[in-house]
């Protein structure tokens, strides 16, 4: 039998070629409106999101520096009862510029993120896409929720710390170098710690690793944000370090909560 013979339905009624060489698939793992692109395509594109991230954030730099003092001012009330000093000429300077390069990019994260996703969009299936929006501003809004809980519990508390140690033996006046080097560090590792949730909700979501696998690492995972709260906050004393512990560990109970919403 020939090749024409074999796929002739009129001889061969019970044949159906309805899908032949077309198995079903998914909808939500297809790619909508895919567009073939070459690599140098690809890295055109790269380069020019780049580009429009740095202008976005130069943008913002710019004008947190012209609006320092109240940024400065702001960062400087957790310190209350304390002087600041200038040990060295031009460090109030720099430390504008660090705190303006600091605001600048929280500033312009919003368009960075806009960015990112606009580059890796054509590549996501439609299953992939409807994660994106929950996981950006479940990101943003959990980053800002880490500066604002470092902000008003974890600085302050640290700072008391460092001031009621030895008040009667020394005097506090700080450098305004280290000072914001200490507040300014431990506001972003702290929003940086607050992203766990997105973290899990991507590993499960993608299949990599099960709400109950998670579940099954809690010893692992209090040992882990006692480590993480030590090596994040410099103060010794436990009140503080108990406070990142605590909220890193309910950030990961709830991200496994998340993670059991999305049927993983």
């Amino acid at each position: 039998m020939t090749p024409s013979q074999d796929l002739d339905t009129s001889t061969n009624p019970d044949i159906d070629l309805e899908g032949y060489g077309n198995p079903e698939s998914d909808p939500l793992d297809e790619l909508p409106g895919e567009v073939e692109m070459s690599i140098f395509d690809h890295l055109e594109e790269l380069r020019q999101r780049i580009f429009y991230a740095l202008i976005a954030v130069a943008v913002s730099v710019i004008g947190c520096f012209l609006a320092v003092k109240p940024i400065v001012q702001l960062l400087e009330i957790p310190a209350h009862g304390v002087k600041f000093l200038q040990l060295a000429p031009g460090e109030y300077f720099f430390v504008s510029v660090k705190v303006a390069g600091y605001s600048g990019l929280v500033l312009a994260s919003p368009f960075i993120l806009y960015q990112i996703i606009q580059f890796v969009l054509p590549g996501l299936t439609r299953r992939e896409r409807r994660l994106l929006i929950p996981v950006m501003l479940g990101s943003s809004v959990l980053f800002a929720g880490g500066l604002l809980f470092a902000y008003v519990l974890l600085i302050p508390a640290a700072l008391n710390f460092f001031i009621s140690y030895g008040a009667d033996v020394v005097e506090q006046l700080w450098s305004i170098d280290k000072y914001f080097e200490f507040v300014l560090l431990l506001l972003f590792s702290v929003g940086l710690a607050f992203q766990i949730p997105v973290i899990q909700l991507l590993l499960g979501a993608l299949g990599i690793i099960s709400s109950q696998k998670m579940l099954s690492g809690w010893r692992y995972v209090i040992i882990g944000s006692v480590v993480l709260g030590a090596i994040l906050t410099p103060s010794t004393d436990p009140f503080t370090q108990s406070l990142l512990a605590g909220a890193v560990l309910g950030l990961y109970f709830g991200g496994i909560g998340l993670v059991k919403l999305v049927g993983k």
